[in-house]
């Protein structure tokens, strides 16, 4: 399994970057054996949704995901990262036995991940994040409005107790790391990266229905854009969002862009209208694209195939009428050139 899907194994409490903002966030992963092909231990870091570094304890040394990140840090920088993710590794191991000692398990493959990062709003503004999962769920995090560790798991007690207190105290001094060193090293990263990071690609959007006999499927894909985040729904009248019971997914394209397709089940009644509206970053206003309503997709089909067929119908005439002329005329016909087609944390893994 490749390294980079291991944070998708761990479904995160942390809402979206929107638009104008950029976040820095790192994942450790420790499992209990290879069963899956995953290193014992790797680490991965993302500019906004750019691997930007990795490490794995199969190789067992730091290197940049991206080449500006090559360019911008020496061989010195990716000695220290080693030196620095190595002392990791038997941590990570610890704690794995540890989690699976408090769950009474004695073997079996298990995985322990941790996340943490800030984001800086357009406007300025901070946020952080911390959390530890096991197997795949949440096991406590660190609520960052009260600065305190919050358990998921029952197992998680005794390990939020102990950071909690005043003798460890780690919410007070995570606060420090994240409201500061990790947004000074975000910023120099976007710096780095700009070309790469603040590039707009705008979506193009694609509406389609299936119809059934009591309901109609309307979909709407909007694809090739670029960054991930994206708004995408169904509006009824202008002004009702339609409710879609298909799980709102981004997917990524080969060539870095993503897709997204939202779908909604609607009984059209008449007089209603309905409409796909998109909100990305690299569009100056929402784009609307109006469902033309049932069967008129067929219907306009069928006009512009009756279009086509007169138009050729016309264009044989022509060119027959033409050919008699030129032959009645005793003349040879004339040489032509067809036109072209202009269709176009804290030291924990990056001392920030």
């Amino acid at each position: 399994m490749d390294v980079r899907l291991v944070p998708l194994l761990l479904t995160l409490g942390v809402s979206a970057v929107y638009s104008g903002s950029h976040s820095l966030r790192y994942y450790y992963t420790g499992v209990s054996d290879r069963a899956f092909g995953l290193p014992e231990f790797s680490i991965v870091g993302y500019v906004d949704d750019t691997q930007f570094v990795r490490y794995s304890s199969d190789n067992g040394r730091a290197e940049p995901a991206t080449q500006w990140m090559k360019e911008k840090e020496g061989p010195e920088y990716w000695r220290g990262q080693t030196q620095g993710l190595k002392a990791h590794e038997p941590v990570f191991k610890h704690n794995v036995k540890t989690v699976m000692d408090r769950f009474n398990q004695t073997s079996g493959t298990h995985m322990v991940q941790y996340m943490y990062g800030c984001e800086l709003g357009d406007d300025g503004s901070i946020r952080g994040y911390e959390q530890y999962g096991y197997d795949g769920r949440e096991f406590f995090a660190l609520d960052t409005e009260g600065w305190v560790y919050v358990p998921t798991e029952r197992e998680a007690q005794l390990t939020t107790q102990k950071w909690n207190s005043p003798e460890v105290n780690k919410p007070e001094r995570y606060k420090n790391y994240l409201q500061n060193i990790c947004i000074e090293g975000l910023k120099r990263y976007l710096s780095y990266g700009q070309a790469e990071l603040e590039k707009r690609v705008h979506p193009h959007v694609r509406i389609s229905d299936h119809q059934s006999d009591d309901a109609t499927e309307l979909r709407c894909q909007a694809y090739g854009f670029y960054p991930r985040e994206i708004d995408v729904k169904w509006v009824k009248n202008g002004g009702d969002e339609v409710h879609s019971e298909a799980a709102k997914e981004i997917l990524p394209n080969p060539d870095g862009s993503y897709q997204l397709r939202v779908t909604a089940e609607i009984t059209p009644s008449e007089g209603d209208s309905y409409s796909c509206h998109v909100e990305h970053s690299s569009l100056k206003e929402k784009l609307i694209v109006v469902w033309p309503g049932p069967n008129k997709d067929g219907q306009n089909m069928g006009i512009i195939i009756a279009i086509a067929v007169v138009a050729v119908l016309l264009i044989v005439a022509a060119v027959a009428g033409f050919a008699i002329y030129k032959k009645r005329a005793g003349k040879p016909d004339a040489g032509y050139t067809a036109a072209a087609n202009r269709d176009s944390p804290p030291s924990s893994i990056v001392s920030a």
